[in-house]
């Protein structure tokens, strides 16, 4: 099954976000800071999907680079938390479940991947067709965000009464501040020692001179796709939102603290962009 097949139900983003994490692996040489090819299965694009012009491998390095970066800061945050529960917000094509089914198994993690109806529907399709499946432990939770999203969380099998990493990158901009507040504070209701991590853009004049033309295209192409950027936040802006909406505990993760981590020593280029960045609020 090719992309363009069923393509009124793939997410276009989604989609990107998938190809360029796979690009990481066979553009950028090791150590990776994530491998993860198994979105690229499930995309299933045209074979010349290396030479579409979203995937320039010069133009997009610390494009991909943030986007690996705030995957892998994701993940190790749900495992140094020790938690039961995870929740992706908005998952598109997040592949975590198929990647690391050892750490179900080993904790008892159960992953809820919540999402629009249409993708993640083609998503379970894609999943069934290559083989992967569903787990038990994996529920795909179709919802309207704009609607009681939590209630249909707890009909999947969350429980509101447990602690739990609940993550959405790449989503912030989409979402009005009013949109972004009610995200915020359904998450800070949460059980003691529950954590928000998500991702944020800066406005794109704080963003690297260097990095402003790729910027302004992603502006251009969303709102060329009917999904314009809403919001963009400066760390001390979306700080305070997340305190005012109930998070005593609340960090910024900046982009130095990224690429200390895991970009330490590279001299080719492959790091983050400050564009976007990340916070953690904790309950």
């Amino acid at each position: 099954m090719g992309v363009t097949e069923g393509v009124a139900e793939a997410d276009h983003t989604a989609i990107r976000v998938a190809l360029w994490r796979a690009l990481h692996v066979r553009a950028d040489p090791p150590p990776h800071v994530l491998e993860d090819e198994i979105g690229l299965r499930l995309a299933d694009p045209d074979e010349g999907w290396r030479d579409r012009p979203d995937m320039d491998v010069d133009a997009t390095r610390r494009t991909r680079a943030s986007i690996v970066a705030r995957t892998r800061f994701v993940e190790d945050l749900v495992v140094e938390r020790d938690v039961r529960q995870y929740v992706v917000l908005g998952a598109g094509l997040d592949t975590f479940a198929q990647r690391r089914p050892e750490i179900a198994a080993e904790r008892g993690l159960r992953v809820f991947e919540v999402d629009r109806p249409g993708p993640q529907s083609w998503k379970r399709r894609r999943l069934e067709n290559l083989g992967l499946g569903v787990p038990e432990w994996l529920r795909l939770v179709p919802v309207d965000f704009e609607g009681d999203w939590r209630g249909t969380l707890a009909a999947a099998g969350f429980d509101p009464g447990r602690p739990a990493v609940v993550a959405s990158t790449g989503v912030t901009m989409y979402l009005t501040r009013e949109a972004n507040e009610a995200t915020f504070r359904a998450v800070a209701g949460l059980a003691p020692g529950s954590a928000l991590v998500t991702t944020f853009l800066r406005p794109p004049e704080d963003v690297e001179p260097d990095q402003r033309a790729q910027v302004d295209a992603a502006v251009r192409g969303a709102r060329a796709a009917g999904t314009p950027f809403l919001s963009f936040f400066r760390p001390a802006e979306i700080l305070t939102l997340a305190r005012e909406c109930g998070f005593p505990d609340v960090r910024h993760v900046p982009v130095e603290e990224l690429d200390r981590r895991y970009f330490r020593g590279r001299t080719d280029g492959v790091r983050p962009s400050r564009g976007e960045e990340l916070v953690v609020a904790t309950t």
